[in-house]
């Protein structure tokens, strides 16, 4: 439903699942929280790092949809300076 906030006075991405690239080639999958002042902050990460993972980045994803996000980082904050667009999972 578009327009509506999860958490009253949150941003409308707050607890959604998004997928955030940011300049390193590193791919982040996780529940979005804030964007403050230090970077974009996310809960519960999955970190596809190409130089090191063993699927490409589609196969990845596909993954992560289908069996749920797999978890390497409890707590992300990804400086705003590296951070590319903010998308949901659902519409990658």
């Amino acid at each position: 439903m578009s327009g509506h906030v999860f958490h009253p006075g949150h941003e409308e991405l707050h607890g959604v699942t998004v997928v955030v690239q940011d300049t390193d080639g590193k791919t982040y999958v996780g529940r979005y929280h804030e964007r403050n002042a230090r970077g974009i902050v996310m809960h519960d990460v999955a970190i596809h790092d190409p130089a090191t993972g063993s699927h490409g980045l589609e196969e990845w994803l596909a993954r992560q949809r289908k069996f749920g996000v797999q978890v390497s980082q409890r707590l992300v904050v990804l400086p705003s300076d590296r951070a590319g667009e903010v998308r949901r999972l659902i519409d990658w």
